[in-house]
């Protein structure tokens, strides 16, 4: 993954959007702190987070339970798969 990959991702996680990447970037193996702040205290902030996952079927099942998480607080009914 390359610094222009995370930077880009920043932008989008700044501006409110659930953001996955395929690949788990250095800074989250040494840092406890800055991974829990990107992976979930962030969205408290700005609404977006970064989630990480190498596993393709993982990566769809999180979009699909995030966007059922926000369905469920818009209070609309649930989606047919």
């Amino acid at each position: 993954m390359s610094e222009k990959a995370i930077t880009i991702g920043f932008y989008f996680v700044a501006s409110g959007i659930y953001t996955i990447f395929g690949a788990t970037p250095f800074a989250t193996l040494g840092s406890k702190n800055l991974t829990d702040y990107l992976t979930s205290e962030i969205e408290g902030i700005t609404g977006g987070r970064f989630e990480f996952a190498d596993d393709p079927i993982k990566m769809a099942q999180l979009m699909i339970a995030h966007i059922d998480k926000k369905r469920k607080a818009l209070n609309l009914k649930p989606a047919m798969y």
